[in-house]
């Protein structure tokens, strides 16, 4: 990953886009990580991931809801009872 000052990528926004399409580029102000830019192709993988962790997260919580008896229909009787 390569690094940037934030007055640099002010200065040379061009190069820094051209950059991130290789790695993604952190920039820094005052000596701290404020923001990274990264490709769109990388920011989609990145998202597809992230949906398909939350996704595996929601079927173990099922399975565990499941396996404990909590169904969708005593969920819903426990909701309309309130």
């Amino acid at each position: 990953m390569q690094y940037i000052t934030a007055t640099d990528a002010k200065q040379t926004f061009a190069a820094l886009i051209d950059k991130a399409q290789l790695e993604p580029v952190t920039i820094r102000k005052q000596n701290r990580d404020v923001a990274v830019v990264l490709s769109a192709i990388q920011y989609e993988n990145l998202r597809r991931l992230n949906i398909q962790e939350f996704q595996t997260y929601c079927e173990s919580l099922n399975q565990k809801a499941t396996a404990r008896g909590l169904t969708e229909d005593l969920l819903n009787d426990m909701l309309t009872a309130e």
